[in-house]
């Protein structure tokens, strides 16, 4: 059968979407990027023959706003979320992609992601303990209850696709890297050997003096734990742990027969910070470990969409197969690259762009300079450029930060050496940059930036934080019993606070 044939044969039969997204998974601790610890073998063998993206972000911290972006194709202005307490709606006239899917006439499910607004839209909901231990062990076994959810909603889906050409868009939210890190034996002890009780180590002595996790932190840290390179290794593991589960969905979609069929997509609404800025062990700060996250896909059968199945190569123009892109994207770039794969026009114009062009050797339009927000425990915006990184506080925050930051990106990568007061011209530049960028998506959209919009609401107090004090002794998060009565009663108000 020769190629075009193959693709008439397949012309009719949609493709499924199996889409991992994996809360607080930092990029560069997965062995997919170049880690030194084997994080993610299983994802990175997987991926062996898909399409990577090296320099991929989310600009918008932290979850609401990240899957906002994420789901929809539009930045911040468009959706109109920047907080994780995010009250109402996504702006209205704004589809969600399991919307869209599903008026395609997808079968959709959502696996534990209810009640926020980015995960809007789906037929069916399914939730999973993912926060804190749920066995005798101590530990969360979160990946494991998520594939005892997970495995026999893919077999369901799979049997109607095949049944009935009826195609399924399949979400899993994992949330192994989200903290508490409490990875199941034997992966707790696979990446740390050493002593986490020795006293003569000081490295969590910031973490533990700092009042507003503090408790939390000591809720699931080993009693008496004093090294912090335990606590990443923990991090770390879950990742692991989690990358094992995996392999069983992937396993699962193997044996099915629906593999060539199906576009499996792997991605993170943010990073994580572990040891950076004193932002211990949780996903705010706008700083490049939060912000820098996975991005790739596969077919395959056919990268490019439409599953053609030729030995010698892809028939549709693109070189598509083990691929790595250094291009700047962004979350809203997601859904208008899947819609084309899929081969959905929705007439729909994204902010985001359609990276299909690079598999085909074609420019696309470059964004290296991005807009970026948080919204989580502190409320700040800036500007990031591949050289320099300008942050700039709306209120006083709870880590007594300078109310301005500006970093050498190539000079100093981990942001550690604050030069604003020695750069003030390029702090200017900087900041008229972003202020032009603001006035033109504020015109483009008809509204305030929400930056601004959400100054009484984005902590949950009414108020924005007039001090540093008054931001430090009045945010607090508990243990993981007492998160989860907060995770609950904020569910009730449509608020998912992980």
């Amino acid at each position: 059968m020769s190629c075009c044939e193959n693709n008439i044969k397949n012309e009719k039969k949609k493709l499924n979407v199996l889409f991992f997204s994996i809360d607080s998974l930092r990029r560069d601790h997965m062995s997919l990027y170049g880690y030194k610890r084997q994080t993610t073998p299983n994802i990175t063998k997987y991926l062996q023959d898909g399409i990577v993206f090296e320099n991929f972000f989310s600009p918008a911290i932290p979850t609401t706003p990240g899957y906002s972006s994420m789901m929809t194709g539009f930045d911040v202005f468009s959706t109109d979320v920047v907080a994780l307490r995010h009250e109402g709606d996504i702006a209205p006239g704004i589809k969600t992609l399991a919307e869209i899917l599903g008026e395609e006439g997808y079968n959709t499910t959502c696996v534990g992601f209810q009640g926020n607004v980015g995960g809007r839209g789906y037929q069916n909901y399914l939730g999973f303990a993912g926060w804190g231990p749920d066995r005798d062990d101590g530990k969360a076994h979160k990946a494991e209850a998520c594939n005892e959810v997970t495995l026999p909603e893919l077999e369901r889906l799979a049997k109607i696709y095949k049944e009935e050409d009826k195609p399924f868009f399949l979400f899993l939210r994992h949330m192994d890297p989200h903290a508490p890190y409490l990875p199941p034996h034997p992966f707790s002890k696979m990446f740390y050997q050493g002593n986490e009780f020795d006293p003569k180590n000081k490295s969590l002595k910031t973490c533990y003096e700092f009042k507003p996790f503090r408790n939390f932190h000591m809720s699931w840290f080993p009693e008496g734990c004093t090294d912090s390179e335990y606590v990443i290794a923990q991090y770390d593991a879950a990742i692991a742990y989690m990358d094992a589960c995996i392999q069983s969905i992937l396993e699962k979609l193997s044996a099915l027969g629906i593999e060539e069929e199906t576009l499996v997509v792997f991605t993170s609404d943010h990073g994580e910070t572990l040891n950076d800025h004193d932002c211990h062990y949780d996903h705010h700060g706008t700083y490049d470990p939060t912000l820098v996250v996975p991005f790739a896909f596969k077919i395959k059968g056919c990268n490019c969409g439409n599953a053609c199945g030729c030995e010698d190569g892809c028939c549709c123009g693109c070189d598509c197969r083990g691929k790595r892109f250094t291009d700047y994207c962004q979350h809203k770039d997601i859904v208008p690259t899947l819609l084309d794969i899929l081969g959905i026009d929705t007439g729909i114009k994204f902010d985001g762009r359609n990276l299909m062009g690079l598999l085909k050797g074609e420019a696309i339009k470059q964004e290296t300079e991005m807009y970026i927000t948080e919204a989580t425990w502190m409320r700040k915006h800036g500007w990031r450029t591949p050289e320099w990184k300008l942050i700039v506080a709306l209120e006083p925050d709870f880590h007594f930060k300078p109310a301005v930051e500006l970093y050498n990106l190539i000079d100093d990568p981990d942001e550690n050496n604050n030069i604003a007061e020695k750069e003030p011209g390029v702090v200017k530049f900087l900041t008229e940059r972003m202020n032009a960028f603001i006035a033109k998506r504020e015109k483009e959209t008809g509204r305030t930036n929400p930056m601004i919009t959400n100054a009484t609401k984005w902590n949950g107090q009414g108020k924005a934080f007039e001090s540093s004090e008054e931001a430090y002794n009045t945010l607090y998060i508990g243990d993981p019993a007492e998160a989860q009565r907060l995770q609950a009663k904020l569910a009730e108000m449509g608020v998912d606070i992980k």
